[in-house]
This record gives structure tokens, sequence and C-alpha cells, in this order.
């Protein structure tokens, strides 16, 4: 006899059932769990901060660029002669006109009207001194314009601020494709002044990139993590999307070799995630440049840009975002900073250049080494042939004597 109670030995045999269970339970989900990588736990909670970091600077992007874009209204009246193949356009009036002058808060306002894609003629308006709300009632007409020619021309109201002694500087304009207008009757109606579309302000997309700087080991690692809206460069109206890298010292020479992606097929909107690590002494870190460009694979030949970024102490003045992006990085060592930036208008590139003529100039030298081999057959062979009937001559003789 144990001397117990029998609910007490089943309460003890429960008890160990249970802790036997336990240590089976915990066994399987130690078993099962997937290991972790080093340093994953740092990169999760980076990238939870990332992620918030990313919404933060999409939304400041976009209201700055609500206010940026907003340059005034214009309010004109266009009426089309059928009969003298005449149109009318009439400037009315313009509001809300930013300041160009900071001493007043002023500007000096005219407008210049003409079509696209001649840009001739040009007309302009009256020049309006210190008027951010200018009245110009000013009709302008082009003639000789046949109603079919008009489905291929766009009318432009160009905003300009006078200088006299240097010239104007454009602050706003509205382009009016005349296929989106019945020109059976007057037209009249207020539109906004866009930014000036020189062709360097065209949108081009957004490239999302992270940058991760250790100053002990020197590396720098840059990851490429997706891009969106990217301009439509193929005929089918998508994109073979890559991203490019290289870096630059401060003389403009690169530094190692260069580094891609992988390509994404038809997509304007592609997500790559992928690392790049480069090697940079902390002394270096400002005076080194960052030039990514975004491409569009092509099977023959290299790849078209899309558009490029650059990042570096040195863009303080060229590219603002750049700075910022590597600043914050330096400021903050061992921590991924992500951000979006809006690619930029891409630069013809010489190194590219410089190495397709090198590409040429070896084949040209190839060329030139074949043709040279062949003449020289052609002069050895010749040779040989008349050697030969030479031998053949002096035999002949030697058979009449």
């Amino acid at each position: 006899k144990v001397g117990m109670e029998p609910w007490m030995i089943l309460a003890i045999i429960a008890g160990i059932v249970l802790v036997l269970i336990g240590v089976g339970i915990w066994c399987i989900w130690r078993f099962c769990k997937k290991k972790r990588p080093k340093g994953q736990a740092e990169q999760e909670d980076d990238e939870k901060d990332l992620v918030n970091n990313e919404e933060e600077v999409a939304e400041e992007i976009e209201e700055t660029k609500g206010e940026d874009d907003f340059k005034g209204k214009i309010h004109y009246k266009l009426e089309y002669d059928f009969t003298t193949q005449e149109l009318k356009v009439t400037v009315i009036e313009c509001s809300d006109l930013p300041p160009t002058d900071w001493s007043t808060g002023l500007t000096d306002p005219f407008v210049k009207v003409y079509l696209l894609p001649d840009k001739k003629p040009k007309y302009e308006t009256k020049v309006h001194r210190k008027n951010l709300n200018p009245k110009f009632d000013q009709t302008l007409v082009f003639k000789n314009l046949p109603y079919v020619d008009t489905f291929d021309k766009t009318l432009v109201f160009a905003v300009y601020d006078y200088d006299r002694f240097s010239s104007s500087d454009q602050t706003g304009e509205y382009q009016l494709p005349l296929n989106q207008v019945d020109l059976a009757g007057p037209v009249q109606e207020w539109k906004d002044l866009a930014p000036v579309d020189d062709g360097s302000n065209q949108y081009l997309g957004d490239l999302c990139l992270s940058l991760r700087y250790v100053p002990s080991s020197g590396k720098l690692t840059v990851a490429v993590l997706e891009a969106r809206k990217l301009k439509k460069m193929d005929i089918t109206g998508a994109s073979d999307p890559y991203v490019k890298l290289k870096l630059f010292d401060s003389k403009q020479k690169r530094i190692g070799k260069k580094k891609k992606t992988s390509v994404k097929s038809c997509n304007l909107n592609p997500y790559w995630n992928e690392s790049f690590v480069f090697i940079i002494d902390e002394m270096d870190m400002k005076r080194v440049t960052l030039d990514i460009t975004v491409c569009d694979y092509d099977l023959i030949g290299g790849g078209d840009p899309i558009g490029k970024i650059k990042l570096g102490w040195s863009q303080n003045k060229e590219y603002k975002p750049g700075f910022k992006h590597w600043k914050e990085a330096l400021e903050n060592p061992r921590r991924p900073i992500i951000k979006w930036h809006v690619l930029q208008d891409p630069e013809p590139e010489e190194e590219d250049e410089k190495e397709k003529g090198d590409k040429k100039k070896d084949k040209k030298d190839k060329d030139k080494d074949k043709k040279g081999d062949k003449d020289k057959d052609e002069k050895e062979g010749g040779g040989e042939e008349k050697k030969d009937e030479k031998k053949d001559e002096k035999k002949k003789d030697e058979k009449k004597k």
C-alpha cells in the first residue's frame, strides 16, 4: 500500500500525461518551425519602418505636385470661319498668375499663341505691367487654315513674364488639341495653366529604392524594389523594364562594373526586390555619385532608357531628392532608408556610345584584316601561278631543242 487515496494517484498520472503532451507539442513546433537566416529579424523590422516611410513620402510628393502644377487660369474664345478658312483666337484674360517679382509679388504677363507642330505663325498679346489678373481682350487670326488641317493641330497658349534686359521667362501654358473641339460654333471657356511642357518635365514614372550603409565595412546596399506608372515604350503599349546601376567618382569616372536587375516583360509596374552591394570608404561617400537608369529591354541593340536618377552628396543642386536620400542613409547607418523617386529625363550616355564606337572600330579592323589576308592569298596564288607558267615554258623550250 502506498498510503494515498485513489484520486490523488489519478491526479498525478493526469499531470504527467499533460506534461508529456506539452513537451511533445513543443518538440513538434520546434521541428516544423523554419530556421530564420541571420539578420532576418532586423530586416523585417526595417521593412515595417520602410513601408511606413514609403506611404509618407508618397503623400508629400502628391501635395507638392499639386501646388507646383497650378500656374493660374486662362480665359479664351475660339471662332472658325469656314468660308475664309480662318481661326480667330481671342485671349480674354488670365487670373491667379504666379508672382515672378518677389519684391513686389507681381508679374508682367503677356501671352504667345501658336499652333503645333509648326509653331508658325506665332502671335503675342500686349504686356500688362505688374498684374496677376490681366485682361487682354485681343483677337489673333490664323489665316489659310483649312478645316481638314485642324485635325492634327494643337493650339498653345503660352504665358510669359516680360523681361526688358533678357529673354522672357515662360510661367505656364495650356495646350488644346483642335480635334477635341467642335469648331462649328464659338467656343469660350476657362482652363488651368500647366507647367511648361518642354519635354524635360514629361512624367516617366516612379522608382522605389532602398539605401543601407555600414561605415565599419564600407558596404552600401542598394535595393531596387519596384517601379510604377512607367512610360510606354513599345508599340503594344507596354515596356520590358530593367534597372542599370553605375557608380562614379568625383571626376565622373566609373568605379567597377555596372550592375543590372532582371528584365520584367510587358510590365509598367514591375516589382524586383533585388539588392546590389558597393564597397565605398566612409571618406568617399561624399565624393561618389550613384547613377540609376530604368531601361526598356530590346533584343536588337542596347536597351532604350526610360528615365534616370542620380543619388549622391553632389546632387544638392541638380536633383535634391537624390541628395536628401543619400544624406539620410549616411545619418542613419545600418538602417535601410526607402524612398520613391520621380524619374528624370535620361541624358545620352557617353560611355555606352564609346563602347558602341569601340565595337564598330573592332569590326572595321577585323574586316580590314580579313581583306588584307584575302589580298595576300590572291597575290601569293598569282605568284605561284606565274612560277608554274615559267617552268612549263622552260620545259617546252628544252623539248623543242
